[in-house]
């Protein structure tokens, strides 16, 4: 099977899919107002908007308190977000950890396209399955806060 993989879900968006582009490429300082789910992002290198800045998330998971310091990448023509990580929880689990973002647009809504890359330190370890869900959710969340917001 291998030691790297990949993981993929796609989230229909009720809210417009710029704005959600918007809100996570460089207004991530509104997850806590946006999710339950995250506690706190803090910028450690950088600032909120340009591309190569670190940012430190504190999230819940499975009921535990999690960190993940991050290096976001962004391309606004292809609305892809790039999270590379860093350090944090994930990185005890993975060799490597890298979540994408990116927002289809569709004649009519838009949809989010998340995708976990990663590199397990074993064969026999686990995909990061509870983080594919975590990330599902936390779309919903933030697209329902957009709706909300309008």
């Amino acid at each position: 099977m291998g030691l790297a993989g990949k993981l993929e879900v796609d989230v229909e968006l009720k809210a417009s899919g710029d704005e959600f582009y918007k809100i996570l490429s460089n207004q991530v300082h509104q997850m806590p107002t946006a999710s339950s789910r995250i506690q706190a992002v803090d910028i450690h290198e950088g600032d909120w908007e340009t591309p190569g800045s670190v940012k430190l998330w504190k999230y819940t998971i499975d009921g535990k308190t999690e960190v993940f310091k991050e290096r976001i990448h962004f391309d606004d023509k292809e609305k892809c977000i790039i999270m590379d990580g860093v350090e944090g929880h994930a990185l005890e689990k993975f060799k490597k950890y890298k979540g994408i973002f990116q927002v289809i647009n569709k004649d009519e809504g838009a949809f989010v396209k998340l995708t976990l890359e990663y590199e397990k330190h074993n064969e026999a370890d686990e995909p990061p399955s509870q983080y594919l869900d975590f990330g599902a959710a936390l779309i919903r969340d933030i697209d329902e806060h957009l709706v909300k917001a309008a």
